[in-house]
């Protein structure tokens, strides 16, 4: 076998390749198309966290952004009383497993706050930083223990882990 030949042999062998590995793979994700025309009705939408059978976005709506928390069980979203005020922008929303708590990242009177809601109670608690810090993006943990922060301090971004009783 000449040269030439040897290496479209081998050419032909790796281009066989992905459609082998395809096959191992399983099938291919699919999208969710009637649950995400129903999101996309909702209003532009963004900062999504995925947790068990729930959804937690931020989606403007009127011009304001507002969080939204949906079963996608029922594919229906759910009310969240107590949470939103419309003089806070919300910039990052995290959902636990059983869509009982929401940890949220918003901006109100000039400064940025992370606070923890807890559907149950209806009520929204503050989470102080220590040390003080500008909050940005948040993330809870599965079964709702514990939050993952990116926070600022003295110009540096920093992730701090919290523990929710």
């Amino acid at each position: 076998m000449s040269a030439c030949a040897g290496r479209l042999a081998r050419a032909a062998a790796v281009a066989a390749l992905p459609p082998l590995l395809a096959g191992c793979l399983g099938p291919l994700p699919q999208p969710l198309v009637g649950l995400n025309q129903r999101l996309e009705a909702a209003g532009p939408a963004g900062a999504p966290s995925l947790a068990g059978d729930w959804l937690a976005l931020i989606v403007s709506q009127g011009g304001r952004d507002r969080v939204q928390l949906v079963d996608l069980q029922r594919q229906q979203p759910v009310p969240l009383p107590g949470l939103e005020r419309p003089d806070a922008q919300p910039l990052s929303v995290a959902v636990d497993g059983r869509g009982e708590r929401l940890a949220l990242v918003r901006q109100l009177e000039g400064r940025t706050e992370l606070v923890l809601y807890r559907r149950n109670l209806m009520a929204l608690q503050p989470v102080p930083l220590q040390p003080a810090g500008v909050p940005r993006r948040v993330a809870l943990r599965a079964d709702g223990r514990e939050l993952a922060v990116e926070v600022s301090r003295q110009g540096q971004w920093q992730v701090d882990l919290i523990a929710v009783p």
